[in-house]
């Protein structure tokens, strides 16, 4: 085994040689790897010791912090090639002899199966030699001729077991190839903000490389790992990988490492990614869980042909989420065994039911047959037993047994696990005309019995399209958007400034990307509809952001679950602060104590005023299924600075300038569809 802490010593002996390795950047596979095994404090000494500080692995890895790489094809295949693909090799999919196998694990089928064969095997025996002897008694294993069409039971057993094994086989098979065509493309839609060639662009997570500066923002699901160059009031739920509930605050100061896996739950921030697909933290636990082992083997063959000792490094690092060898082996048995469905549980329970009536049945016959033979021979007509008879005694007890089998075989209903087969087949079949795709047969029990579904409205039954329609602002409620000569200057330009500067600068508006589209909203849908709401009136926030770049930006509260509202702070030129707010309006207005009135000036906003406000023009904008979002501001004095950490204080005694209702249409293919909406 290699010695983790003689890395560094190893790394600096061999640097020319690593850099060969690395395909001629400045930092290896191995170095990143190691380097994302590092937390807090221990991370930032590292980074500043070995690179220089994140600058430096940006310089190593021929990336920009604010340009991002280029657009060049052939330097992203080098990166994919010298770090790996963002991608995680999914298992491999089972074949159709292992899901006939799966189906002929059911209950009711091993117990038709071994009815079969025993009826089969009996149905072809034959006694040997002259039944005919006087002296043993008269015959009592049924007619002659019986056994000549004894074969058909026991074959048409075989015949269902088989026809209803084939059916769930190819429905498992051809569902799980439409799922998982399903699951590739909801893959490559899923895409996340990069910065290439300067601009800020929509990739799908599987085109990341290692060196792309990513934008992440509240809410994202970080595809890759990465450190932090830049951050507002970063966050991040880590629980997906320590367990830990508590969320993580991240800056470049104390803690820079962001991993894969985990949740943006506050902030924003820019990260250099260094570490893609298996190399990553999510893709070192699934290669430990199994998911990934066929590729990292091929990479540890090819790592051992070029260097021995990096083939060890390369091993899937310890964790504690790795375990011992016996702790995965009982993972891998409780992952891949199924648990049965609620019809499933029931035919089983039935058949195990039957199974043994029928078996006390069968018994009872065999013992009463032996019984009456015995009686009869030996009590009724007084024969003794012969030794030469023995024989002929033993071909009346395998027929009574014949007779006892064909009790049991008669009693299994072998009719039933293919009844119940070819109806769920046909469910399964009606509902995919209604675009419902069950992946497992005895899931159409469960969907067909569904009577109502929770589901997500934003994004699911709406296009996640945000437009602002109405506002209200100066005192006057426009149910369409105004004209911006219609609006006093002063009002409209805090509008303006507050909408351009306290929204996410990854959020954006873009030209469509077809003639008479439209504009292609890029970041927070809620933000780009603020933004839409800008150009609506004849403005642009681009020379807003220019003038006041994110880098300037004093102080940032992002949007969480308990503020429900973001603020940002910018220092004015003569000293003093401003700090623009958004968020829910029944929250804002509680807020503030002043408005803007019909000439842009503030104006005392008392608690009825709000009550009445609330009335006239919030729940209207509720009822017409608008979402609405109230813009405020407050300005702070240059001396003394206030205490930005004090929030209750800081969060208070705002300027309400305007009330904007947001409108999410409904997808036109949701149709006819009775909603219960939870605010």
């Amino acid at each position: 085994m290699g010695d983790m802490s003689n890395s560094s010593d190893f790394y600096a002996k061999n640097q020319r040689s690593e850099n060969n390795h690395a395909g001629g950047f400045g930092v290896s596979v191995l170095e990143l790897r190691s380097l994302m095994e590092q937390r807090a404090t221990e991370a930032v000494v590292r980074v500043q010791e070995e690179y220089g500080g994140v600058e430096g692995l940006c310089s190593r890895l021929n990336t920009s912090p604010t340009e991002g790489l280029t657009s060049s094809q052939a330097d992203l295949d080098k990166r994919r090639e010298v770090y790996g693909e963002n991608t995680i090799p999914p298992k491999k999919p089972k074949t159709f002899l292992e899901l006939v196998w799966e189906a002929l694990q059911d209950v009711t089928l091993i117990i038709l199966e071994v009815a079969a064969v025993v009826s089969l095997g009996l149905s072809f025996y034959r006694p040997p030699g002259d039944t005919s002897v006087d002296s043993c008694g008269a015959a009592a294993g049924g007619e002659e001729g019986e056994g000549e069409a004894g074969w058909i039971e026991g074959a048409a057993i075989l015949l269902s077991v088989v026809c209803v094994v084939l059916v769930t086989a190819f429905n498992d098979w051809s569902k799980e190839k439409q799922f998982r065509g399903l699951q590739s493309r909801i893959q490559q839609e899923q895409k996340f903000q990069v910065v290439r060639d300067g601009q800020v662009v929509q990739l799908p997570v599987a085109d990341l490389v290692v060196g792309d500066i990513a934008q992440i923002k509240y809410g994202d699901l970080l595809p890759t790992d990465g450190i932090l160059i830049q951050g507002n009031d970063l966050k991040i739920d880590e629980s997906s990988l320590t367990g830990e509930s508590d969320h993580v605050k991240k800056d470049t100061e104390h803690d820079p490492m962001l991993l894969s896996g985990t949740h943006v739950m506050e902030g924003s921030g820019r990260m250099v990614v260094t570490a893609v697909g298996v190399n990553s933290q999510t893709g070192i636990i699934f290669t430990l869980l199994g998911a990934g082992t066929e590729e990292e083997e091929l990479k540890e063959k090819k790592v051992k042909k070029q260097d021995g000792a990096a083939a060890m490094e390369m091993q899937p690092l310890k964790s504690a989420e790795g375990g011992e060898p016996d702790e995965k082996e009982k993972r891998k048995v409780n992952v891949s065994k199924k648990d049965k469905s609620v019809l499933q549980g029931k035919l089983t329970k039935l058949a195990v039911q039957i199974g043994k009536a029928g078996l006390l049945m069968s018994s009872i016959t065999v013992i009463m047959l032996v019984l009456t033979f015995v009686i009869d021979t030996f009590v009724v007509q007084g024969l003794p037993w012969l030794t030469e008879c023995t024989p002929i005694y033993i071909q009346y007890f395998v027929k009574f047994f014949i007779v006892g089998v064909t009790v049991l075989v008669v009693a299994v209903p072998e009719g039933l696990p293919l009844a119940v087969t070819i109806s769920l087949a046909y469910s399964v079949k009606k509902m995919m005309k209604d675009n419902n795709l069950v992946r497992h047969l005895d899931a159409c029990e469960t969907m067909g019995n569904a009577t109502a579904i929770c589901s997500d409205k934003t994004g699911t039954l709406t296009t996640n399209r945000m437009t602002a329609v109405q506002c209200y602002i100066a005192d006057v409620h426009h149910k369409v958007v105004p004209d911006p000569g219609a609006l006093p200057p002063k009002s409209l330009d805090v509008l303006m400034h507050a909408i351009s500067i306290n929204s996410a600068y990854t959020s954006k508006i873009l030209p469509p990307d077809i003639e008479g589209g439209l504009p292609k909203q890029v970041g927070n849908k809620t933000e780009c509809g603020l933004l839409g709401l800008v150009l609506d009136l004849k403005r642009d926030y681009q020379p807003i952001r220019k003038q006041m770049p994110e880098e300037l930006l004093y102080k940032v509260y992002t949007f969480n679950s308990a503020r429900k509202s973001m603020s940002t702070v910018v220092k004015q030129p003569d000293g003093s602060y401003r700090m623009y707010s958004k968020g829910a309006s029944e929250i804002m207005l509680k807020k503030c104590n002043r408005i803007l009135n019909e000439v842009g000036e503030p104006r005392v906003f008392r608690p009825r005023d709000r009550d009445e406000m609330v009335k006239k023009v919030i729940e209207p904008m509720a009822c017409e299924g608008l979402r609405t979002i109230c813009v405020a501001y407050r300005d702070f004095p240059a001396s003394p600075e206030p205490l930005w950490d004090e929030e209750d204080l800081i969060l208070n005694d705002l300027i309400a300038v305007s009330v904007v209702g947001i409108e999410d249409p409904v997808r036109p293919e949701v149709g006819h569809v009775s909603l219960v909406i939870t605010c």
